[in-house]
């Protein structure tokens, strides 16, 4: 520890701001978390580096109100050109698909350099913090330590981190230059995995400067290493980064080019007849991204060998670049940025430590870039986590959501790698001459690759396993799995563990449309959706009623989860979307609990929405859509993230309950908690006369002092182990 150094306290500390990073720090912001992040750069990025966003990455910036930015300012690639060397070697094009699958969101894969994204990024934590938090840059972590005794302490503060600030030319990374042309281009080689890790050289640096007195000590709940993948939190953890670096090298150029090439501004996927390969990304203001097959090393090697990039320079990637397209002529006289790298696929060991220390993006998972997928999954793994963690720190859930993060966000890795080692061969190899080519690769196989691939590319195809935060069916357990299959056929499209679909539906006060994930805001609550059906079916009506009457009681989940001093749909919102005519109805003639009343606000006219057309823009007919029968109907249960946790029967409001109690914190008013104590002591003595009674209060309820507005975490379990079947049994109505 720093001797004489300040301490610091903070929810979560993370290390690492690039895209991972950010995204962690935004959803934090967002949920008003108490929130450091830190990265040893002294300045953020400004070209190069990664540009693809993929649809279910521009859904996630959409709910939280920036996708209409990188949807303006970016390159929108919607056919990708496939070239292949004809029976006489000549390059041609053979086919032009979708970049896209068509209908699977309203988005469309784009490209855009990430220092715009990351501004995005910057922009909305600033917002979203008024100013709270923002990135401390030229900072670095020296020393982590994780009490082991304290981690399942909800307010401790287990981990402990010294800082070191370093100067302004520490902070800055070795870079070559490069003259094109008369213009200075600073390489992107640092980044590259072709580079060593530069963390102790930087460390020492520190030491020797004026500036190494000042460290500082972070007390954190929680941390998130987002560093890359030199990663220094993966390697203060002890974990390792298992798999492969093949002998495939490639250079990477973005330049305006000039040139013959017909589809220059298309995507294109180009496999020369023995001169390699190009795959062609055309971006914002002209610019053309350009990933060039260079050469290959002896042998695929470990996971720590590294070619050497001495010989890689501008000029041998234009070279390269030139006989791959020839006869078709390429040249430039601009020339934005440049790097090199040699393909790399390695999933992280372990994802998390005490599920108090997480690592995501290139920290547990590097791959080849060509695929776009790099900063995609970077970004959503940290989507996967910020809202947990949010929750967990607000005293909305207990720990043990955390767990989840690793059992959802390492199959996704792998399947990552899996997809991305398939890609990179058929990418990287020669096409085959005939059919007798063995060591060749097809050309028919590389195009249905692409094609099957493309669904998994665009992250609308993550599919999360059973936990206790998503309902699917058990599967050492026929009766469980055979209930839960019966649940999900009642909405068949809105599949369980998998982001909900958008369809458009009309607000019912105002004939608004709107697609459904724009009613989805990323702000850490979870949504319950009712299907009611058509509510002019006298047996739907009734149905609806009995729900919103169970919804309503002072003992619903509703209710029991909300902290009093907070807003109704604060930890549980609801939506409804019914069937029937909206021109038949009005806001009135639904329950109160679906359109609740505000003191200040009035009513809320934005929860209530139906499947019915639109005056402009047609009928997203969202029923036929998700296979939702009007004349039955369900409910459906949405983590934050806009993931399908729960399907069900609109009359079961029982499992609804059974499934928030498993994670959601209950909160009780600390005015009545010496009462509910005496009440719980004659409790104990009931079951000392054989009497069963049922557990209501959780080991993770937690107390609600309105005095001091502070949370805090008590285990009635533990200490009284007492069992309460109902409120009503007991008497404790009014104390909730």
């Amino acid at each position: 520890m720093a001797i004489g150094a300040k301490t610091d306290h903070v929810d979560v500390l993370i290390v690492g701001a690039g895209p991972a990073g950010l995204m962690m720090a935004t959803w934090l912001a967002k949920c008003g978390i108490k929130t450091r992040i830190v990265d040893k750069r002294g300045t953020k990025i400004f070209n190069g580096q990664a540009d693809g966003l993929q649809c279910r990455t521009l859904e996630i910036f959409d709910s939280f109100g920036f996708a209409h930015r990188a949807w303006i300012e970016s390159n929108h690639m919607l056919e990708i050109s496939l070239w292949n060397p004809d029976e006489k070697g000549v390059l041609r094009r053979s086919a032009r698909i979708p970049d896209t699958i068509p209908g699977i969101s309203r988005f469309q894969q784009v490209v855009l350099h990430q220092g715009r994204i990351e501004r995005f990024f910057l922009d909305a934590i600033k917002d979203f913090s008024n100013g709270g938090i923002s990135v401390e840059r030229g900072v670095m972590p020296t020393s982590l330590e994780i009490d082991p005794k304290l981690v399942e302490d909800q307010d401790a503060y287990p981990i402990t981190v010294n800082l070191r600030h370093l100067s302004e030319e520490e902070a800055q990374p070795k870079q070559t230059s490069t003259s094109a042309n008369g213009t200075t281009v600073q390489d992107g080689l640092f980044r590259s995995n072709l580079s060593p890790d530069d963390t102790a050289d930087m460390l020492k640096a520190a030491e020797l400067n004026e500036k190494a007195d000042s460290v500082e000590i972070v007390k954190a709940k929680y941390m998130l290493g987002a560093d890359g993948a030199h990663s220094w939190v993966r390697k203060q953890l002890g974990f390792k980064l298992e798999g492969e670096s093949t002998d495939y090298i490639w250079g990477v150029l973005d330049i305006v080019p000039i040139t013959d090439f017909p589809d220059i501004r298309q995507r294109c996927a180009i496999h020369s007849a023995s001169s390699g390969s190009v795959m062609v990304i055309p971006r914002e203001n002209k610019l053309v991204r350009l990933y060039i097959q260079l050469t290959t090393t002896a042998k695929i090697g470990d996971q720590d060998s590294r070619a050497d990039r001495s010989w890689i320079t501008p000029d041998v990637i234009l070279e390269s670049a030139q006989m791959i397209l020839a006869p078709y002529k390429l040249t430039y006289r601009k020339l934005d940025w440049w790097t090199a790298y040699q393909i790399g696929q390695r999933v992280g060991s372990n994802f998390s430590a005490y599920d108090r220390v997480f690592l995501a993006g290139d920290a547990v998972h590097t791959h080849s870039p060509k695929a776009g997928q790099g900063m995609n999954v970077s970004m959503q793994d940290s989507f996967n986590l910020g809202w947990k963690v949010a929750n967990v720190v607000k005293g909305l859930a207990s720990r043990s959501i955390l767990k989840t993060y690793e059992s959802e966000r390492k199959g996704i890795a792998q399947a990552l790698i899996d997809f991305d080692h398939k890609f990179s061969r058929l990418f990287s190899g020669r096409p085959a001459k005939d059919i007798m080519d063995e060591e060749g690769i097809s050309m028919d196989e590389f195009r249905e690759a692409f094609e099957k691939g493309n669904l998994f590319a665009s992250g609308i195809a993550v599919d999360y396993g059973r936990s206790n935060i998503v309902a699917k069916p058990d599967a050492d357990n026929g009766l469980n799995d055979n209930i839960a299959d019966k649940r999900q056929a009642l909405a068949p499209s809105i599949k369980l563990g998998m982001r909900m679909p958008s369809v458009k539906v009309l607000n019912q006060s105002d004939a608004r449309p709107w697609h459904l994930q724009e009613l989805l805001r990323s702000n850490g609550t979870w949504r319950l959706l009712v299907f009611p059906g058509n509510i002019d079916l006298d047996q739907q009506n009734k149905r609806l009623k009995a729900l919103c009457d169970k919804l309503s009681a002072e003992s619903s989940f509703l209710k029991r989860f909300t902290p009093s001093s907070a807003r109704y749909d604060s930890v549980i919102e609801v939506l409804t979307v019914h069937a029937a005519k909206r021109q038949d109805h009005d806001i009135f003639d639904f329950p109160e609990v679906l359109h609740p009343y505000h003191e200040v606000d009035g009513w809320d006219y934005n929860k209530v929405f139906v499947d019915d057309e639109s005056y402009h823009e047609g009928y997203g007919k969202i029923y036929d859509t998700f296979g939702i029968k009007p004349d039955v109907g369900c409910v459906v249960i949405l983590r934050p993230d806009q993931y399908v946790s729960y399907v069900g029967e609109l009359d079961d409001y029982d499992s609804l309950d059974g499934f928030f109690s498993q994670f959601i914190c209950l909160k009780l008013k600390l005015r009545h908690f010496i009462m509910l104590l005496q009440t719980c002591l004659l409790i104990a003595k009931l079951e000392k006369s054989s009497i069963h009674i049922h557990p209501l209060i959780p080991a993770n309820a937690i107390i609600e002092n309105s005095e001091t507005q502070g949370l805090g975490s008590f285990c009635l379990f533990q200490i009284l182990e007492v069992r309460i079947q109902s409120i009503e049994d007991v008497g404790l109505r009014s104390l909730l």
